[in-house]
């Protein structure tokens, strides 16, 4: 039977767009599936690591992706109790990688970016404002029902990837539990432009203290006043709708009255933190992916990164799979080894990175935990070992020896 799609994505994130374009550029005729109306701009992951830029590069997407951001490499713990600042960077990776720096770039501008390059391609489309309602699957096809402007629509297709978020229809059709927890704190991310050339302030500042605790990353390059992401914590008894007349108490309490006076506020994003995964990311004729998959607090920056690299070995191992060329199997292996990158790699070391950060009240143990950034800072060959980590989380091709 000959259907409209060969492959249907839930989700028009960056996890789905990938899955979409690298589909679509394998000549596989792909639908996107978005609840949405357009792309999300809300505050959300800006950090791609070093190791997942080589990925962007093979879709197509680096030049765009660096010349809307910008690449960097340095990084910093600035300790709060004792006014301690432990610089390091990425500047062991050179010699040894092909991208031996970070890009810094929004996640909704990736999306973007992802979804232009979709748009050039005539076995490709997005529908937006598609709530997905149901799921059915057989041997042969996955059937989706939705809803768009209140009418019913539904979309078969022999495959359907499920990258539509930590809330996912696709997951929750599937009957399958997200194991795990959810931190009973709350994080805000908040877009701020500030003074952006005071001294001792990497562009990526991990600010370590157990009330103050933050995560302070420049976001562009546009001047003086540049537009910064301030990522904190605070306790989720507190009301969501008054994140915004907290914040200067927070910003005026690192960066001084002045500074806290001096900056504006973007766009600002309350949200809960997950530590969770699905039991499997394949049941039958539907793949998970990204947040939809596992969720993770955004600590380290892994949550986006896990996404990438799900989306790098899905899309090849499906095309291939769809066409002919590689047995189910692969499918099968994709979802052990992504899970198992997730709970045996990112989730613990995201897990890690939250405590050293926002719960640092044990000096003794904050000191021992710190010496190691302390010594990368002059030991290239540990510190190029230690940034070796986040490409570990990736899977090699399923598909190419």
């Amino acid at each position: 039977m000959e259907y409209e799609q060969q492959v249907i994505v839930a989700g028009a994130g960056p996890t789905g767009l990938l899955n979409a374009l690298g589909l679509a550029q394998q000549g596989l005729d792909v639908t996107v599936v978005e609840r949405s109306a357009e792309p999300n701009d809300a505050p959300r992951a800006i950090l791609y690591h070093w190791s997942t830029l080589d990925g962007l590069e093979r879709l197509g997407l680096y030049d765009d992706a660096t010349q809307a951001g910008f690449l960097k490499q340095d990084y910093a713990h600035h300790v709060r109790d004792t006014g301690e600042t432990i610089n390091y960077g990425l500047k062991a990776l050179e010699g040894r990688v092909k991208h031996p720096h970070n890009l810094h770039l929004g996640q909704g501008a990736l999306a973007r970016i992802i979804l232009r390059h979709l748009e050039q391609l005539p076995n490709a489309r997005v529908l937006w404002g598609h709530k997905i309602t149901g799921i059915s699957q057989d041997d042969s096809a996955v059937t989706v029902t939705a809803e768009h402007d209140g009418n019913p629509v539904q979309l078969q297709a022999p495959w359907l990837i499920g990258a539509d978020g930590a809330g996912s229809a696709v997951r929750n059709a599937l009957n399958l539990p997200f194991e795990g927890f959810t931190w009973p704190e709350r994080f805000v991310a908040a877009n701020i432009r500030f003074p952006d050339d005071r001294k001792g302030w990497a562009q990526t500042t991990f600010y370590v203290d157990d009330v103050l605790g933050a995560i302070i990353v420049k976001i562009d390059n546009s001047g003086p006043h540049g537009l910064w992401r301030y990522t904190y914590m605070e306790d989720a008894v507190l009301p969501e709708e008054g994140v915004v007349e907290r914040l200067p108490r927070f910003l005026e309490q690192i960066f001084g009255p002045e500074v806290a006076a001096g900056t504006t506020l973007d766009a600002i994003a309350p949200y809960r933190m997950h530590q969770r995964s699905a039991p499997t990311y394949r049941v039958g004729r539907v793949l998970l992916a990204g947040d939809a998959a596992h969720a993770t607090n955004p600590t380290g920056g892994f949550g986006l990164t896990m996404g990438l690299f799900d989306s790098y070995v899905l899309n090849e191992a499906l095309g291939a799979v769809a066409s002919g060329k590689a047995g189910e199997s692969v499918l099968d292996a994709y979802s052990e080894l992504r899970r198992s990158a997730f709970i045996d790699k990112a989730s613990p070391r995201a897990t890690a990175n939250k405590r050293l950060i926002f719960h640092s009240s044990d000096p003794i143990q904050r000191d021992s935990d710190l010496e190691l950034f302390r010594r990368m800072g002059n030991d290239p060959e540990l510190a190029a070992e230690v940034l070796y980590f986040t490409k570990t989380l990736e899977t090699p091709s399923l598909v190419h020896a």
